[in-house]
């Protein structure tokens, strides 16, 4: 995308913002709604490995996915559903307190750093599924633009896990073919 496209796309994202006042369709609410209610899920999730974690890049990285990316998701389409008078979940989980010191859970009983990377990794990769997926299902400007930007924000911290991971030596060995 050139800069004037990037410009023109931002032009009519805001004139779509400020005159198009079209309500969400009933595709682009139920991902909405789907998403708020695993994001929440998945921020307690979040919390827990947070707290189970002692690499304190990976920390980081966890925290900055609950503050920069679940959060944010949450509380845009929120917004959104409230504006077109959608219902929002109701599903809420307790918010854990986040240690930043490693908590004496014995090693037999949490999950070690390397599993936790895995596992949110794994966790990125669907949620950036589900949000490529509300995309294709939406036809309003600002909520593409919102998907887009969470989405590339996403792909940046999904990176920047991997790469933490294979400083680490926390990838899998996966056989290669030899032929």
């Amino acid at each position: 995308m050139t800069l004037l496209d990037k410009i023109s796309a931002e032009t009519r994202n805001v004139i779509n913002t400020l005159f198009d006042k079209e309500p969400l369709n009933y595709l682009e609410a139920t991902s909405m709604y789907a998403i708020i209610a695993q994001g929440r899920h998945n921020a307690a999730l979040l919390e827990i490995l947070y707290n189970h974690a002692h690499d304190p890049d990976l920390k980081r990285l966890i925290k900055e996915a609950i503050d920069a990316q679940i959060s944010l998701l949450i509380s845009q389409a929120e917004d959104f559903l409230e504006e077109s008078r959608g219902g929002i979940p109701n599903l809420r989980f307790p918010k854990r307190q986040l240690h930043a010191e490693p908590l004496a859970i014995p090693e037999s009983a949490r999950f070690t750093d390397m599993e936790i990377a895995i596992t949110i990794g794994a966790m990125a990769k669907a949620s950036q599924l589900a949000i490529l997926t509300a995309m294709h299902n939406s036809y309003q400007l600002n909520v593409l633009a919102m998907y887009r930007k969470l989405l590339d924000a996403g792909l940046d911290w999904d990176y920047r896990l991997l790469e933490l991971m294979l400083n680490r030596g926390w990838l899998p060995e996966i056989g290669k073919i030899t032929h």
